[in-house]
């Protein structure tokens, strides 16, 4: 299998004399100086252990040797590593990672896998160490970085052996980010994997379902849920979790059917679930929230004590049997139940609203109040102004009652104070201390490990990990008398003793003494903290969905029951004066959190890998109540009324992967972008070590601040323009490509001067920093499956004999015949913020517009050169319309009706907003993600909605008019109009967008009427690159038509491919405008990631003050009717409209190296984020080949070595399918047919296409990429492999696509430059 890549030869030089004697069979167990030693019998089967065996070793049953000589391999090389002062080749720091890994001592792992990262320049290419600082990276959740590195294994190797299990996590890391299409397909890539995988088939099927329902899809969910029912041979812990899942969302989802009919099939599927797996504690809890529905008390009772007794801590279930008692007029048990619950759950708001409630109800108003406040500082409460209120209209009361009252007045229940201190009984000590004896036994068997119930195969290392990655927080996870179970009512019971004080016997008076003095003692120990001060991360209050994850379904695991561990020994607020509660409630005051960072962990995503299945309810605005939320994971707070509306279950477990995310107590991890951190203190059990690890501070990146950690993609390591390091990465900056030396960068994808010191030890070079203690060190030989890909040394001027010759030579270079990719490139990267910063008086430039007076004026070339300056992100021509007469009446509303009224239009139901602002549905904050719900409509209906639309803010207008009148104070009644809009809710509306004009039969007139704009603007022309493509792009080459109304919002993005884009406005509204130029696209793509939004797929409006605050400068400007807009390539922006009115755009590509270019990275980037790119550009550059001329040197090289390359790897895949005795059968090209994607990764498929032998039958072509085809069947039985062109044509189009001078340019073509159109 393929790991480091260190060949036998590379590592001879490394072995001592005393190495040599071993492998000459002499073998000795230690050197004369003592240290370890491995044998030639010990390095030959280590050579072949690396992080692709991870989570297929099982070392704790059969594998006992294999982990001793593990062991062995990690004493030996840090000894070794000790004893050249850090002064080795890079790879034993890679090799020593997957050791580590392999054993599952992550710190030590990751410390290693950054050391090797910083020694070696080109460590990209190196998949099977990308793979494993991945599995690392997502062990400790942070998954902004496990995706990145996940994701450079499948673009340096798309046939990576491990592709199911990295697709198997991304869907994981996808779907707690809210991504939902990413994750969907991921899932999907990794079902139709045939390689072996942790998981299988049946549970990747769970996710998928369990993924429809996460988005409310729920005929989809339980259509999903039922087939896999319908499996022979289900596992039953598969099984007893679907069952729960299909239980559960008949309780919860009214599309199912009526209330006693959900009720029904919900009690009879949670019935067979715990038939599966009766252990289930979280089945018995749903089974109890049924019966409580339907009335059965009893029932409930006992499910829920059964819940109690199979899983320890849950608050949720605490909350549901205290609504139960109090709905059974038994206070103090339902006093005890909700203390257990907030006690687990700090800012487990439906528990403190309850409590709350239950306090008002017996008239003890300073206790309900401390409860609305505690519920309030929940993050999971979204109605707080509700809450608000009740605690004025409470503190109102208490202000109004006489001096002395209260506290005259008999409390029916303990304040909260003392409620909160109450002992545990005897019996649930004993009990907790059984537990704890046998975590301790677990401990010694296990030093290295902290064992989780039903994890035995996910270790957490008592060590702490590297300072910049995460830090373990130390918390007893028995702190709180809450998190042992509490069966009997201790403050019941203390009452009840106090009350018959004088009829007490001895040994009840001994009784009361003892817990009266455990009562005082508890009182005098405890310190209230509120529960939003606490610094731990996984506090609820702070990180909701941890809780959700640790309480929510029980999972494949049976018995699986582990809670995460906060700071719930920290206890909330009791404070006593009034004008505390008042101050707080009404300012809803929110201390600051240690919170992770997006950049390297994704806030809401730290779960029990496939142990719990993680939903983010929060930001889809799920509603929970009280009765229905896993714990900490509520978007609202629920209702106070016992039973309101229930929402789907937001959790599920399935069994877990070997390398189960553990739920942490972490400290932040440090994103590049998050300034100074201490410096980092790698692991390893020898102090020595450590220091060699971390190297010294001015040799490596991985000291100082944070933004230097080495997280796959440091800021430091790029320069501004190293934004894509690509199949294309060299194609500007030299005509003899030599891709021999892997580590020569080009212009597009420079290094600088920091990246390169990276190759540095101790202030040498690699080549001379060994000392002669480095000699004798013992390097582990690898066994590659496939050797590293040598490349060609051939030029992009060579003719095609030489790149022929050059391919056939490939196999005496050790190529694989089942490699497609030659020349290995460097993963795609987003540009760092331009450099200098601009100053702040310069973040809001003047938009570059241009006013036209005559036909003239809009023919005049230098207005074309203008537009295509990459200077000018964007050109606004005013007046267009009005020079060339354009007939705008063609594309208005009421014409289109006349046209063509039944046509299509794609609707995007949206909220009113502010155009400078973003909030969210409440209207309490400001965010990135712009939701909008997709349906259609036709043209007709639309235009009705817009008419309607008009003449109410026509109304409206009218009724403000009034208002004035009666108001004089103008300037308070817009402050109140003010406030109103930014608290919401906010008005809907509908966008009318993507009406497809292409139809040049239903939109003649139209389509005529747009040749009057000059050529580069047009939708077709010659000097168009869209225009070569041979086939239809909806939007890009052909028209669309928007129809709005105001506030219809454009979301922020780039156009498809970067390419360029023109926007007339029909009018009559305005439109207005914000545009970013393309240089700061990374930095909005950083934004993106930390709000958990995908750049290139999610809906997102930036936030101003977001941007203004990390320089990025935003040009704002208003587009009037028969204004054109040009966007820029690359250019990112955002449109809302202020008006009423119609829009028409297209995109163009001008010939130039600057459009290619940036066409070409994105391309290259959409691969790496598994986007299809709606332009193949690999198709298009053939085609350019064909048919143009091209005098510029700079766009001729990318084209040139883009055919190079596909020339390279058509011929060397054709030739290794011969050689395999597969059959290449010619199929041919149609006119006008589009180009080909895989209908399983959705990457372009040029020539070469795999079909399979069903869809060759039926003519239906399913096309496959190689990579696809082979991971379905790994010798392409079940494929055939159909041939679009003839390897001569692709030959003489190469050859004959030479540069030309300009001079012939002018003599043998004449570009419209001058044409003064129609």
């Amino acid at each position: 299998m393929k790991s480091c890549g260190v060949s036998l030869a590379a590592a001879a030089p490394a072995f001592s004399d005393e190495e040599k004697k071993m492998a000459a069979g002499k073998p000795r167990s230690k050197t004369k100086e003592g240290t370890l030693s491995l044998t030639a019998e010990e390095r030959e089967e280590l050579s072949g252990l690396d992080s692709l065996l991870f989570g297929f070793l099982n070392l704790h049953e059969d594998g006992a040797k294999t982990e001793t000589l593990l062991l062995k391999a990690v004493c030996c090389y840090e000894s070794l590593i000790l004893k050249a002062e850090g002064k080795v080749e890079s790879e034993f720091f890679c090799q020593l990672g997957h050791f580590n890994l392999l054993l599952e001592d992550y710190p030590k792992a990751l410390s290693a896998y950054q050391r090797y990262y910083s020694l070696q320049s080109d460590y990209w290419k190196n998949a099977a160490f990308l793979y494993g600082l991945g599995l690392v990276y997502f062990y400790y959740n942070a998954f902004h970085w496990a995706i990145k590195a996940f994701q450079e294994v499948l673009y340096v190797e798309p046939s990576f052996c491990r592709a199911k299990e990295i697709h198997l996590r991304l869907g994981l890391m996808f779907k707690v980010n809210t991504d939902y299409e990413s994750s969907l397909k991921h899932f999907q890539l990794a079902l139709i994997d045939s390689n072996p995988c942790t998981l299988s088939s049946v549970e990747i099927q769970f996710h998928i379902a369990h993924l429809y329902e996460t988005q409310r899809m729920y005929h989809s969910a339980k259509e999903a849920y039922e087939q896999l029912l319908q499996t022979e041979n289900l596992p039953a812990q598969v099984k007893a979790t679907v069952l729960q899942q299909l239980g559960w969302m008949h309780h919860n989802v009214d599309l199912l059917g009526d209330q006693a009919t959900k009720e029904s099939c919900a009690i009879q599927y949670l019935q067979k679930s715990l038939e599966a797996d009766p252990n289930s504690g979280q089945s018995w809890y749903f089974l109890g929230r049924c019966y409580s529905s339907i009335g059965k008390v009893q029932d409930a009772f006992i499910s829920y004590r059964q819940s109690i007794d199979k899983s320890e801590a849950s608050a949720d279930t605490w909350c549901s049997i205290g609504v139960l008692y109090q709905q059974q007029n038994q206070p103090m048990d339902a006093l005890q139940a909700y203390i257990c619950a907030v006690q687990l759950d700090h800012g487990h708001a439906a528990a403190w609203m309850d409590l709350g409630t239950l306090y008002e109800s017996c008239n003890q108003p300073q206790d309900a109040i401390k409860c609305y406040l505690n519920a309030t500082r929940s993050k999971s409460c979204s109605n707080t102004s509700m809450l608000t209120g009740r605690i004025k209209v409470l503190q109102a009361q208490l202000c109004n009652l006489p001096q002395g009252s209260l506290q005259n007045k008999t409390k029916l229940l303990p304040s909260i104070e003392e409620a909160w201190s109450l002992p545990i009984p005897a019996e649930l000590t004993s009990r907790q201390g059984a537990m704890n004896t046998a975590q301790q036994a677990y401990k010694a068997r296990h030093p290295n490990t902290e064992p989780i119930l039903g994890l035995n195969e996910t270790p957490i290392s008592q060590q702490p990990l590297p300072v910049h990655m995460i830090t373990y927080s130390q918390v007893d996870d028995q702190s709180s008398p809450a998190k042992r179970k509490r069966i009997s009512s201790p403050a019941k019971y203390l009452e009840q003793l106090r009350t018959d004080r004088d009829n007490l016997n001895t040994t009840q008076k001994l009784m009361l003494q003892q817990l009266e003095s455990q009562f005082v003692l508890m009182q005098q120990q405890n310190t209230f903290t509120l529960p939003h001060n606490c610094t731990n991360l996984t506090s609820s209050t702070e990180e909701p969905w941890r809780k959700q994850l640790s309480n929510s379904t029980q999972g494949f695991n049976k018995g699986q029951n582990s809670h995460l561990p906060g700071s719930n020994d920290e206890q909330p607020s009791f404070s006593t004066d009034p004008a505390l509660y008042l101050q707080a409630a009404s300012t809803n005051i929110q201390t600051s959190h240690r919170m992770l960072p997006t950049s390297s962990v994704t806030q809401g995503t730290a779960f029990n890998h496939l142990s719990h299945i993680a939903t983010s309810g929060d930001q889809q605005g799920i509603c929970y109540t009280k009765e229905s939320t896993p714990s900490g994971n509520r978007s609202s707070v629920p209702e106070i009324s016992s039973h309101t509306e229930d929402k789907p279950n937001g959790c599920a477990g399935v069994k877990g992967l070997s390398n189960r995310v553990q739920q942490l107590t972490a400290e932040p991890i440090c994103s590049p972008n998050s300034g100074d951190s201490t410096s980092p203190n790698f692991i390893s059990d020898n102090p020595q070590i450590s220091s060699l690890l971390i190297g010294k501070a001015n040799d490596t990146m991985i000291t100082g601040a944070c933004d230097k950690v080495n997280s796959i993609h440091p800021e430091s390591h790029t320069t501004t323009n190293n934004s894509v390091a690509s199949l294309h990465s060299s194609i500007i900056s030299t005509t003899a490509l030599k891709s021999v030396d892997h580590t020569t960068t080009f212009g597009v994808t420079s290094i600088s001067s920091s990246h390169i010191r990276l190759q540095t030890v101790n202030g040498k070079g690699l080549e001379n920093s060994h000392s002669s203690k480095n000699t004798s060190l013992p390097m582990i030989s690898r066994k590659p499956d496939s050797p590293i890909i040598p490349s060609m040394s051939v030029s992009i001027y060579s003719n095609s004999t030489e790149v022929l010759k050059a391919c056939r030579n490939l196999d005496k270079n050790g190529l694989s015949n089942s490699h497609n990719l030659l020349d290995k490139c460097p993963p795609p990267k987003p540009p760092t913020s331009p450099y200098p910063p601009l100053p702040k008086d310069k973040l809001n430039p003047p938009t570059p517009s241009i006013y036209l007076e005559s036909k003239r004026d809009a023919f005049f070339p230098p207005l074309h050169q203008f537009c295509i300056n990459p200077k000018n992100p964007v050109t606004v021509i005013r007046g267009l319309a009005g020079a060339l007469k354009l007939d705008l009446g063609l594309f208005s509303t009421k014409t289109l009706v006349e046209a063509n009224n039944e046509h299509t239009v794609e609707v995007r139901t949206q909220l009113l907003q502010p155009a400078d602002e973003n909030w969210d549905p409440t209207g309490t904050k400001k965010i990135w993600r712009c939701e909008s719900n997709r349906s259609h409509t036709t043209i007709a209906k639309y235009a009705q909605y817009q008419a309607s639309s008009f003449q109410e803010s026509l109304r409206e207008e009218n009724e403000k008019r009034m208002q004035h009148r009666e108001y004089s104070d103008n300037e308070s009644t817009s402050s109140d109009n003010t406030g109103r809009r930014r608290k919401g809710p906010f008005k809907t509306i509908k966008f009318g967008t993507n009406i497809d004009l292409s139809d040049d039969k239903k939109w003649k007139l139209q389509l005529l009427e747009l040749t009057k704009l000059p050529a580069f603007v047009r939708v077709v022309s010659a000097g168009n690159l869209l225009s070569h493509l041979g086939h239809t792009i909806l939007g890009m080459n052909t028209v669309q038509l928007y129809m709005k109304v105001p506030g219809s919002r454009t979301p922020g993005h780039q156009e498809n491919n970067n390419f360029c884009s023109v926007n007339i406005n029909i009018g009559p509204g305005d439109c207005e405008w914000f545009v970013v130029p393309e240089g700061y696209w990374g930095v909005l793509n950083d934004f993106c990631e930390k709000n958990n939004l995908n750049f290139l797929m999610s809906s997102w409006w930036p936030n101003l003050e977001d941007l203004y605050e990390a320089n990025v400068p935003v040009y704002r400007f208003i587009q009037r009717p028969g204004d054109l807009v040009w966007i820029n390539a690359g250019t990112v922006h955002w449109v809302q409209a202020v008006g009423w009115c119609n829009n028409i755009a297209w995109n163009v590509g001008p010939l130039t190296a600057s459009q290619y270019k940036l066409a070409v990275e994105r391309y290259e980037w959409n691969k790496l984020q598994s986007v299809k790119s709606v332009v193949p550009m690999v198709h298009l550059s053939w085609n350019m080949a064909r048919n143009i001329k091209v005098s510029d040197p700079k766009l001729f090289e990318m084209i040139k070595y883009c055919l190079m390359k596909i020339l390279k790897q058509c011929l060397t895949l054709r030739e290794a399918l011969i050689t395999a005795g597969k059959e290449v059968i010619w199929h041919g090209r149609t006119n006008d047919e589009p180009a080909h994607y895989c209908s399983i990764c959705e990457v372009e498929v040029f020539d070469l296409l795999f079909v399979t032998n069903e869809s060759n039958f039926q003519k239906t072509y399913i096309v496959h990429c190689q990579d696809c085809a082979r991971k379905a069947s790994g010798n392409l039985d079940n494929f055939v492999v159909l041939e679009e062109y003839k390897m001569e044509d692709l030959i003489q189009v190469y050859d004959q696509f030479t540069l030309v001078s300009e001079f012939i340019m002018l003599l043998q073509y004449h570009p419209p430059l001058l044409d003064t159109g129609p």
